[in-house]
């Protein structure tokens, strides 16, 4: 169409049911601005075959981008995402209020950068899909611990004691399910309220239980027998589920010029906020773990942490040595080796390498150290003769 035929670049301010659009010139003008309904997907897609080719159409990875990029795809054109945090201080950096139109408008600027400071990674769809297994099941987790909490707090608050090291266990079930039929435990009655939660708490767990098992059952059915699965399995504190949720949040590790970078982005890497003099006397000011990044990859690392631990060896040895032998900065212990882990997991998916608890000499120390030894030596350990000529 002729409206398209100057476009150079485009912004996308994605919400629910519709975004706003604003496409410019070569020039930076304002050449189109359009909303984009979502509702009716045949209607879109008419309206994204009009849309001009080779041209960057820039969404924010913000809530809700994957379904819109791919139909982008589908239609041919190019679709880059914008670092939302970044863009959000560009915005306030230049004073600018927060109104759809005004965010499509920066967007539609950012592909006349002069470098892509703003771009993030998109991953592609079987990444997302990866994904939506794991984080599933990790929902599924947080709604099973959230239910064990509560048939705590019916037992806190109504005086229900026992002795068992794992309510949720065998023998606590079988508890659990007495007190259900019964409802009263020594001379403790529940009233019918209170019953009526311990109850529909207790059918719940057994829910997620079963939803969970049917989980695990189909993840190992899906990648217990992937390469990268079965190489990251092989390092300390990683079982199947860990090193699944490793793969599909990372995706890929090609874009991570380094351990650190995969560390900062699993939130694992301190950070200060100190400035001025440095007093030697006392540790930096405001150091904290970031902020922006994967949470769950941090947790993942972390969970990784805490199995490494117990598994013995050099990594409770490393956990001894920043905790006192785990008297005091537990948690600081175990961000240590899980920022370890970070580095491990990095060079196992990027060498393709199986882990070793004795790593590999470096490159051509070998053969230094040799050389080395072949020099003769006097009985003090100096050379018998001058390393470089006498001139």
């Amino acid at each position: 169409m002729k409206r398209y035929e100057k476009v150079a670049s485009a912004g996308l301010d994605v919400h629910y049911k519709f975004s706003t659009v604003t496409m410019r010139e070569a020039q930076g003008k304002v050449a189109v601005r359009e909303r984009l309904d979502h509702v009716n997907r045949a209607a879109l897609r008419r309206v994204l075959a009009q849309w001009p080719r080779n041209v960057p159409f820039v969404l924010e990875a913000s809530f809700g981008w994957a379904w819109l990029a791919e139909e982008m795809q589908q239609a041919g054109l190019s679709v880059a995402l914008s670092n939302c945090y970044k863009v959000e201080q560009m915005r306030k950096a230049r004073g600018l209020p927060k109104t759809n139109r005004k965010d499509a408008d920066l967007l539609s600027l950012l592909a006349f950068e002069s470098s892509d400071w703003w771009r993030v990674w998109m991953p592609p769809p079987a990444v997302r899909d990866r994904r939506e297994w794991t984080r599933h099941r990790s929902d599924l987790v947080g709604i099973g611990t959230m239910t064990k909490n509560r048939i705590h707090a019916i037992f806190h608050r109504h005086g229900i004691f026992h002795n068992f090291s794992d309510l949720f266990g065998g023998k606590g079930r079988r508890f659990l399910g007495q007190l259900c039929r019964d409802g009263r435990s020594g001379e403790v009655s529940l009233a019918a309220g209170a019953l009526a939660q311990l109850r529909g708490n207790v059918r719940l767990l057994d829910q997620v239980r079963r939803q969970l098992a049917e989980l695990e059952r189909e993840l190992r059915r899906q990648l217990e027998r992937t390469p990268l699965i079965q190489r990251l399995k092989g390092i300390p504190g990683l079982g199947l589920i860990l090193a699944n949720t490793l793969a599909a949040e990372i995706g890929q590790i090609d874009r991570f010029g380094s351990a650190r970078s995969l560390r900062a982005y699993s939130l694992l890497a301190p950070i200060c906020q100190d400035t001025g003099q440095a007093d030697p006397s006392r540790s930096p000011l405001g150091r904290h773990l970031g902020r922006r990044g994967n949470r769950t990859l941090k947790w993942a690392f972390i969970e990784a942490a805490h199995a490494a631990v117990r598994s013995g060896g050099k990594w409770r040895q490393l956990f001894d040595r920043y905790t006192d032998g785990g008297r005091r900065n537990r948690n600081q212990g175990y961000i240590r080796v899980a920022g370890e882990l970070v580095k491990i997991v990095y060079v196992v998916w990027r060498k393709e390498v199986q882990y070793t608890d004795t790593p590999p000499a470096r490159p051509g120390r070998r053969e230094r150290a040799e050389k080395f030894l072949a020099i003769p030596r006097s009985g003090t350990g100096q050379p018998s003769r001058p390393m470089a000529a006498v001139q």
